[in-house]
Order: structure tokens, then C-alpha cells, then sequence
């Protein structure tokens, strides 16, 4: 709706430059290069533009004189707006027709949760990875990042319009997973009283006791002197990957796909993807090694895929993994990879290149690191296990809707601090408390009405309200589609957090300034109706990035 009405201006401003004669193709090309930004000062009007400073050189005219001439030649009443003003030094001021805002408050409650779903996702399909954490431990605060961000993510491309299957591949194979199986039969000989022998690159923590303990209840001593490493393997990845399927459910995050590194091998698929790398002429022999031309796809060298060992190193299965992603008819990949993968992403872009792919089918988004803080201090131990923190240490200590909100609030781009204390905090300087109660506060005002035997209806018409008392309302309730779309397309997670405090503060600043429940029961209605569709909203804007919507807020 916004983006429509924003165009609408943009086309109505550029074909009045271009009655007055002062279209200029270079330096406004089409209505698009028009640009319409929020002044800071509301007294300015809604929006603003800079169009007749930039046409001012090539018309050979004062910018405020060529501002007046458009603004009195704009046909108001066609693009909704009430008031159209050319201030010095040229820019022209634009005011939104109230009665048109307020229309938004009827529609939300028609289309209600389905209010900001688009289509522009239509007949797509992506294929979204995310958190693919190795089963050799718990999940440590950056696989939050990365689970937080993949989930809210694909929670937006679907009220979009997008088709999206959330895949998580479950890195089952290679030597991470052996060192994990050796660790777990070094602690089953040691509940048998045998010193303890894990390898140089085992596994210490708690997990790995508990996996030998279960397999100690299960096979008793039968493998105590003859080491199965594929049984190890087997029973390990299993116990573990349910672990994280565990935490991971704590945390509102759920997969529809949990892609088995293994199967590539036992289907043959990383074998067929190194015939086709080598029948297309993408590799070369050097040093006894197989190297992959990756430099020829931008990389910064070219990569080895079999070692002189004849091992494989962990690029050729990935790529065999993007070969199968490709061949499942997924219109588009994304895959959300850790802070130390920043390297990978012109590899990756390669590797779908070479396997019959565009290298523009794949999205990489990179987590940046993340710090937990306490009373201003990083803190990277339990205090409950001693041990590095852990994802399911965090939800436990400040909750899944604190911890999920605040991963998300920052752009994925930047690095994070979580601070344990303010996400603790029942007060209105904790951002996720102060969404939720807005949400909270509404509920109750509709208790206190329904409490006094009245029932709801909502108008459909706004006659005795004064309008301006709600317009910063509407003027966000009208932008929550055109976040939508923002997020989506630009994978912006967290614009949402960014919308969900504006809609909140104007919420609060509502509810401060005005008293809902009066004697004058039209006006009531009329308040209720807009503090419901505000409602409607942010309940369904903290659902994208996994966040409940309490009716009730326990305060400090």
C-alpha cells in the first residue's frame, strides 16, 4: 500500500516537471530517481523531496521558485494528499490526507493476520540453510545468531510469498565426526575403571560422558575391546544431533529438511560431482593434488579437492551438497554461514557455477561474532557448568523470546553484544519488554472494557476522533508491508525488531496521551478499533521473528 502511494507521488511529481518543461533525462531518468525521504521534524509534513534542487542547475532557475511551480501544479486530491508546501532553500513538503490514512486501521482488521503478506515470492522456491552445526557438541551462542536469523528469515519469505524449505545439513562425515566416535569409546573404557586416552582433537565436554554412558547402557561391555568406529560413529551422531534437534526446539527453531552429509557419499553423489568437475575441465593435478580452477570464479587461488592422500578435503562434498540442492528445483539458495566462512562465499559461488548453475542462484549471509556481557563485562564461561557458554544456557538464563529478539535486532553484518542484564530487565529500556507490553497493554484495556459489560465491534467509520491524535499510528501501521517486502528481498532480518519499536512507541505515546475508555462510548469505539488493529500487527510482526505476545506483562 505505502510503496504503491510512495510510486503514485514519484509518477504524479515526475509528469508535472515534465509539463513545466523541466525534464532533465540525466538528471531525473524516470519517476524512480525521485526521492521521497521522512523529514525529522513532523511540522515539515509526512514526506519530502529535493526534486526541484537537483532540476535547478540545468533550468537555470532559483530551486524555491522551480519548488513552487511544482507544487502548485500537483493535483493533491490524485495522489492523497492534503497539504503540499515549497520551503526555502527549494525542497517541497507533502502531507498525507488523514481520512486516507485512516483507512489502513479498517483493512488491517479485514485481512487481519494476512495484513503484509505479499506475492512477489510467487512460483520461488529457495532452499534456506542455516545453524548446520556439527554433532559433536552443544550449540554455542553463534549457532543462536545464525538459528535466530535463518528462522525469523524464513518466516518473512513466506509472508511473502515465497516457497521456502528450511534445511539444515547435518555435517555427519569426515574426521570432526571420527575424533567425536573415538572420544565417546575413550569415555566408555573409562566407566570401566581404564585410563582415559581421548585424541588430540577430541571432544572433552559433558555430551561426550553422557553419549558413553548411554552406549555403556545399551551394549554393556561388548565393545570394550574391539572398537567399531562406524557403531561409534553411528550411535554418537545420533544422540548428539538429537541434542541439538532438542535445543534447538527450545529455541522456536524447526527444520523441514536435515540433510545427511553421509547420504552424498553412500549415494555415489560426491564421486559423480568429482567426474564432473574433472570432465569440464575445472580441476588440474599439482603436487600430487587435484586442485579445483576456482580462481577463475573470482576466489583469490585456486582450492584443493583431493588431497595427495586421496582424501577428500571438506569443499568437494559441499559442493556435491549445492549439486543436490540445485537438481531438488530450487529457484534459489541462501545459505546463513558462520563469521570464519567469510572466505567461502566467491568458493561457493563457484562451486554452483561449475555444477551446471548461476552463481547468482545463491545468496551467502555471514554472522558476524557474537560477545555475551555482563554488568559491562564479557563473560565467556558458565557459571553453572564452568564450561563454554551454550545456546541452552543463555535460553535458560533470560528466556527464548528475549534471547530470539535481541539476536535479531542488529544487522547480521555487525558484530553483537548480548547483554544478560537488560535482557532480564521488566522495564520499558528492555526493547523486546517494551514490545510485548504494548501488546500487553492493549489486552488489557480490552479487559477493562469487556469488564464493564460492554462488547467490541469495531467502526468502520471514523466520526468523532480527531485523526490527528492517531496518525503516526497509521502512518506505520501503513509501512508494515513495505518492511515486509524490505526484509524479504534484502534479507534484512532486522528491520523487523526496528519496526516492531517504532509501532510499540507510538503505541505508548498513544496510550500516555490519551485516555481510551471515556464516557463518550462512539469515541471509545473508535479508539478500541485503532488499538486493535495495532494489535493485530504487532502480534503478528513478533511472530516472524519468534517472539509470543502476552496478554499479561509481569512487571518489576
Amino acid at each position: 500500500m505505502l510503496n504503491k502511494l510512495m510510486n503514485d507521488i514519484r509518477k504524479e511529481i515526475y509528469e508535472t516537471i515534465e509539463k513545466l518543461g523541466y525534464l532533465d533525462n540525466q538528471v531525473i531518468p524516470n519517476p524512480d530517481a525521485i526521492v521521497l525521504e521522512t523529514p525529522k521534524d513532523k511540522s515539515f509534513g509526512d514526506y519530502a523531496t529535493n526534486v526541484a534542487m537537483r532540476l535547478a542547475r540545468v533550468a537555470r532557475k532559483a530551486p524555491l521558485v522551480i519548488a513552487n511551480e511544482i507544487s502548485q501544479n500537483l493535483d493533491i486530491n490524485k495522489i492523497h494528499l492534503s497539504k503540499i508546501d515549497a520551503v526555502a532553500p527549494g525542497f517541497i513538503n507533502l502531507t498525507l490526507d488523514l481520512n486516507y490514512l485512516s483507512n489502513i486501521i479498517n483493512q488491517v482488521l479485514t485481512e487481519d493476520s494476512s495484513y503484509g503478506s505479499l506475492s512477489i515470492g510467487e512460483n520461488e522456491h529457495i532452499c534456506l540453510e542455516y545453524v548446520s552445526a556439527n554433532p559433536t557438541g552443544y550449540l554455542h551462542v553463534g549457532h543462536g545468531r545464525g538459528a535466530a536469523y535463518g528462522a525469523s528469515l524464513a518466516n518473512i519469505l513466506k509472508k511473502a510469498g515465497y516457497k521456502v524449505n528450511r534445511e539444515h545439513y547435518v555435517n555427519d562425515a569426515g574426521n570432526q565426526i571420527t575424533n567425536m566416535a573415538k572420544s565417546v569409546y575413550a569415555r566408555y573404557e573409562e566407566l570401566f575403571g581404564r585410563p582415559l586416552n581421548i585424541p588430540e582433537d577430541g571432544y572433552h565436554g559433558k555430551e561426550i560422558i553422557t553419549v558413553a554412558e548411554e552406549f555403556k547402557k545399551q551394549y554393556n561391555d561388548e565393545y570394550l575391546d574391539k572398537f567399531d568406529l562406524n557403531l561409534f560413529r553411528k550411535f554418537g551422531t545420533e544422540k548428539l544431533l538429537n541434542n541439538l534437534k532438542r535445543d534447538l526446539k527450545s529455541f522456536n527453531v524447526e527444520f523441514d529438511t536435515w540433510f545427511s552429509e553421509t547420504s552424498l557419499y553412500e549415494s555415489g553423489a560426491v564421486e559423480n560431482t568429482l567426474n564432473l568437475l574433472k570432465d569440464n575441465d575445472f580441476t588440474y593435478v599439482k603436487d600430487e593434488a587435484l586442485w579445483l580452477k576456482t580462481s577463475t570464479y573470482r576466489d583469490e587461488k585456486d582450492r584443493v579437492i583431493v588431497k595427495s592422500d586421496g582424501s577428500f578435503t571438506y569443499l568437494l562434498p559441499d559442493i556435491a551438497y549445492h549439486a543436490n540442492k540445485l537438481s531438488r528445483g530450487y529457484t534459489h539458495l541462501i545459505d546463513v554461514l558462520g563469521a570464519d566462512h567469510h572466505g567461502y562465499i566467491d568458493r561457493l559461488h563457484a562451486a554452483v557455477s561449475m555444477v551446471g548453475g548461476n552463481s547468482n542462484l545463491i545468496d551467502v549471509e555471514i554472522l558476524q561474532m557474537v560477545r555475551v556481557i555482563e554488568n559491562g563485562e564479557e563473560i565467556k564461561m558458565s557459571k553453572r557448568s564452568g564450561k563454554a557458554i551454550t545456546l541452552i544456557d543463555l535460553i535458560n538464563e533470560v528466556g527464548t523470546d528475549a534471547l530470539r529478539y535481541f539476536y535479531v535486532e542488529k544487522a547480521l553484518s555487525t558484530h553483537m553484544d548480548l547483554d544478560l542484564g537488560l535482557m532480564k530487565q521488566k522495564s520499558t529500556d528492555n526493547p523486546v519488554y517494551y514490545a510485548q507490553y504494548a501488546h500487553a497493554r492493549i489486552s488489557g484495556i480490552f479487559e477493562k472494557w469487556n469488564s464493564l459489560g460492554n462488547e467490541f465491534t469495531p467502526v468502520t467509520e471514523f466520526k468523532v476522533l480527531d485523526l490527528t491524535k492517531i496518525k503516526d499510528l497509521c502512518l506505520t501501521l501503513i509501512k508494515y508491508p513495505a518492511v515486509i517486502e524490505e526484509a524479504a528481498t534484502k534479507r534484512l532480518v532486522h528491520k523487523l525488531p526496528q519496526y516492531i519499536n517504532l509501532l510499540a512507541s507510538n503505541l505508548h505515546s498513544f496510550y500516555n496521551d490519551e485516555k481510551v475508555i471515556t464516557e463518550n462510548i462512539d469515541e471509545t469505539l473508535e479508539k478500541l478499533t485503532v488499538l486493535k488493529a495495532v494489535q493485530v500487527v504487532l502480534k503478528d510482526a513478533l511472530s516472524l521473528i519468534g517472539v509470543s505476545a502476552p496478554e499479561k506483562m509481569e512487571q518489576k
